[in-house]
């Protein structure tokens, strides 16, 4: 019998040594490098894998790049249009998606309901480390889910997870959570960085070699990001975040990583008794604005993946009673929020440095681009003048350092949306107005700062 090959591994930032020592030279940290064993790729492995229909027939050989054949990789629905919308067009036989979230956020939920309705019609696999299967049977009754045919699992070992759905073959896997699976070879503890990192490739490894759909539902810090070492999301396919806060029945699912598919692509759901249900509008909900019209309010149009999506900004502009004027924004960058903010005194001449500015995105939407710039200055300018914006208006744009209103990609396609949601006028760079009219919308294209303010 060979004998077993073992490596020493930091359980914190998962750094690798060839040999113990007491203290980690990446993160620092004391006793924290500890021994496991490491496996090796048997024969028999890598020939399952060629013979697998994800690997295909050249797998572990040579080929020239131009007789790849470039056939697109069949897909097949979740049953789950904005789940559809986030994965790229549906779900890639072999590929390795990891779902984060805060508890409470609708991760068990959303996978159950796609399960439950997969299973009618594919062969399925709920793997559980987390509930008991009264629990998942107690939710799915309560939802109102087709539960004939769906198998479920109660399970934390890696090695009897792979054993059963090499016995079943399953098309599509769900291991809730990664965090509390583990291996009997790694002696660290479940959830450790060895212990994610090497039950993530073993199931991985299982998922390209057989062509299942694997679902790997993973917790999140403090700080919203994804638990476990950052090789984690290197070796899956596709990571999706689903955020949504308590006091919110909306929940948005943003694909941060996809291989098959567009990046930050959003999926809006509404949490209700019977689950999540999908959102084909997303406009609509996060536009429920007050019909008298308020300073400080203006609806912007943001990019998400492909579409585009209104929301409505708020900004707060009120007398300092501090020596430090406070800058508090939600939903948007705050280091970016000061910089426009020495942007509007610079080339706009309105001094806000005694003032408190408060930010808000409206629907706990959490905008990444910056075509929101120009909305955000003009809301705090309606704010600081207690004046306020037309109802009917719409604004986009990127302010640069110098003044300047730079162009955002897919400008077009904002101001239609725009105008199918009855918006009449809009403020937008020179380079994103369009050639044509668009009929009863007016277009107000600037190239400065100074432009804007004087189009109010």
């Amino acid at each position: 019998m060979a004998k077993a090959k073992t490596g020493f591994v930091c359980i914190d930032c998962g750094a690798d040594y060839q040999k113990w020592q007491g203290q980690c030279n990446q993160c620092g940290q004391w006793n924290t490098v500890q021994e496991v064993r490491l496996g090796t790729a048997s024969r028999s492995s890598s020939n399952s894998a060629a013979r697998s229909g994800y690997a295909g027939s050249a797998a572990g050989q040579l080929q020239d790049l131009s007789e790849i054949n470039l056939q697109e990789l069949p897909r097949f629905s979740s049953t789950i249009g904005e789940f559809d919308r986030v994965l790229g067009g549906g779900m890639v036989p072999g590929s390795a998606i990891l779902i984060g979230g805060h508890p409470g956020a609708g991760k068990s939920t959303l996978l159950l309901q796609t399960l439950c309705q997969l299973s009618q019609v594919l062969p399925a696999l709920y793997i559980t480390g987390e509930e008991s299967l009264q629990q998942v049977a107690m939710r799915a009754k309560r939802l109102n889910l087709p539960t004939q045919g769906l198998k479920l699992l109660t399970e934390t070992s890696v090695e009897a997870i792979i054993a059963t759905a090499e016995e079943m073959k399953p098309k599509v896997m769900v291991v809730d959570s990664i965090q509390v699976v583990h291996l009997e070879d790694i002696q660290s503890a479940p959830g450790s960085v060895s212990q994610v990192r090497e039950c993530a490739a073993a199931l991985t490894r299982f998922a390209k070699q057989t062509g299942t759909v694997l679902l790997l539902v993973g917790h999140v810090t403090k700080d919203g990001s994804l638990a476990g070492p950052k090789v984690l999301e290197h070796m899956i396919d596709a990571s999706l975040l689903l955020e949504g806060n308590s006091d919110s029945r909306f929940r948005t699912l943003r694909g941060q990583k996809n291989r098959f598919g567009a990046v930050n692509e959003l999926g809006v759901f509404a949490m209700l008794e019977t689950g999540l249900k999908e959102v084909k509008n997303p406009s609509s909900i996060f536009l429920s604005r007050e019909q008298e019209d308020a300073p400080g309010s203006v609806v912007m149009v943001v990019w998400e993946g492909t579409r585009p999506l209104l929301v409505e900004i708020q900004a707060l502009v009120d007398e300092s009673h501090m020596s430090n004027p406070r800058r508090i924004s939600v939903g948007l960058d705050s280091n970016r929020l000061a910089m426009l903010l020495a942007v509007l005194h610079r080339h706009g001449g309105l001094f806000t440095g005694d003032q408190d500015v408060f930010v808000n995105v409206v629907g706990g939407v959490k905008v990444l681009e910056t075509s929101a710039d120009l909305a955000l200055l003009l809301a705090v300018v309606s704010s600081l003048r207690n004046q306020p914006l037309p109802h009917d208006l719409v604004i986009f744009g990127e302010v640069g350092l110098s003044g300047e209103i730079r162009p955002v990609p897919s400008g077009q396609e904002r101001i239609k949306e725009a105008a199918k949601h009855g918006f009449k006028r809009a403020i937008v760079p020179k380079g994103n107005a369009p050639k044509a009219a668009i009929a009863g919308m007016e277009v107000i294209g600037v190239t400065k700062l100074s432009e804007a303010l004087d189009a109010l």
